[in-house]
């Protein structure tokens, strides 16, 4: 891939690479067994500050205003430590921060941007709800006038960096439609229950928020975000990340079942010297190629302002589908070694199933491609 990147995306993703490396890898086997802690999870997003990559795709108060490419990549590397840390960034940067700059006021992007950039502040976004998730749509979550201030009161759930959040960006219906507000998680009102005993995505906290007659000011509100347009939008912007994140994922996988299947000898020879095993490996090699080409190619029509949400679901569809089955086969060539934490494939593919799911599901992606290709709206 490196002749296709340009010195600065090679050297900013080198940088995000050994700090993965170095600082994430040793300690992720441990986090993942016996699942984040909201303290940890923390300094981990203050340390991610310190290297730059919050909110580094925005511009100005305090973002570094990356091209995409080089975002996408700094996804990609994180992923490949783990899915949970790339989404952490993701929610922080390329949904709470985004909708604030996107859709905020001045003073709202002064107060909380540069703080959110180092990692001091975090922050959450809240749209799904236990009822409503690939029907955003159906929300039930209200924002009610009472004065001068907003009454909101509602559930959402599945909240990547609920639990450690310093301020949510909450989706709720109101008359004028739905609208986005800032909500500050010491609100009265306002609670957030950690999801436990989860299965994947355990290098990361995530919660159920709880706004119980939540009183904001005015100024709470989001001015520039009407109707689901808001959140679509941000989502758009992290399922870009996504795309290029996945590929991480099965890179580490793919390199893990590589050297794996040299050192491991069955039979008097290493397991990579027979005809099935390089079967796999070679396909592998072709889908993890394909998936990262596709992404850089998608980071291209967006440095130019081409990118059409369709497209983003096609790469998202792709990438989290051919990851997963990456990951799956890595498994298979590591056999019974593959289901311990001494590897990482499994991980992979556990937090992966979570990757296929969320930021729109591969059904509503599918329906997405299949309405650019029609014209014909088949979700209901």
């Amino acid at each position: 891939m490196d002749a296709s990147l340009s010195d600065e995306e090679r050297a900013s993703r080198d940088l995000v690479r050994r700090f993965g490396e170095e600082r994430l890898r040793p300690r992720v086997a441990e986090w993942f067994e016996r699942e984040l802690s909201r303290a940890e999870a923390r300094d981990v997003l203050r340390e991610l500050g310190v290297l730059g990559v919050l909110g580094m795709q925005l511009s100005g108060h305090g973002c570094a205003g990356v091209p995409p490419v080089t975002y996408g990549l700094a996804c990609l590397e994180l992923e490949a430590v783990d899915s949970g840390i790339r989404s952490m960034v993701s929610v922080q940067g390329s949904l709470a921060m985004t909708a604030i700059d996107l859709y905020g006021s001045e003073e709202q992007k002064s107060h909380w941007l540069p703080r959110m950039a180092t990692g001091e502040v975090i922050g959450c976004f809240g749209l799904t709800e236990p009822d409503s998730g690939s029907d955003p749509g159906s929300m039930r979550t209200t924002a009610r006038k009472s004065g001068a201030d907003w009454i909101l009161d509602g559930t959402k759930m599945w909240i990547t960096n609920g639990g450690i959040a310093d301020v949510a960006v909450v989706w709720a219906r109101t008359d004028d439609g739905v609208r986005g507000f800032l909500v500050p998680t010491d609100t009265e009102g306002f609670t957030a229950n950690d999801i436990g005993r989860k299965a994947s995505m355990r290098v990361s906290v995530t919660s159920e928020l709880v706004l119980d007659g939540v009183r904001l000011p005015s100024d709470a509100l989001l001015p520039a975000a009407r109707g689901l347009g808001g959140p679509l939008g941000c989502l758009n912007e992290a399922r870009f990340g996504i795309v290029f994140g996945a590929m991480g994922a099965a890179r580490d996988a793919f390199t893990c079942a590589l050297d794996y299947a040299k050192a491991r000898t069955q039979f008097g020879r290493p397991i990579a010297g027979f005809q099935l095993t390089q079967k796999k490996l070679a396909d592998m090699l072709l889908e993890l190629h394909n998936g990262v080409l596709l992404a850089v190619h998608l980071g291209r029509l967006k440095e130019t302002g081409r990118l059409r949400p369709a497209q983003v679901s096609f790469g998202k569809l792709n990438n989290t589908r051919s990851a997963l089955e990456i990951c799956r086969t890595a498994r298979t060539i590591l056999g019974a070694s593959g289901v311990t934490l001494e590897y990482s494939v499994l991980r992979h593919a556990n937090n992966l199933e979570s990757v296929v799911t969320y930021e729109g599901t591969s059904e509503v992606h599918t329906l997405v491609l299949g309405q650019a290709l029609t014209g014909l709206d088949a979700f209901r």
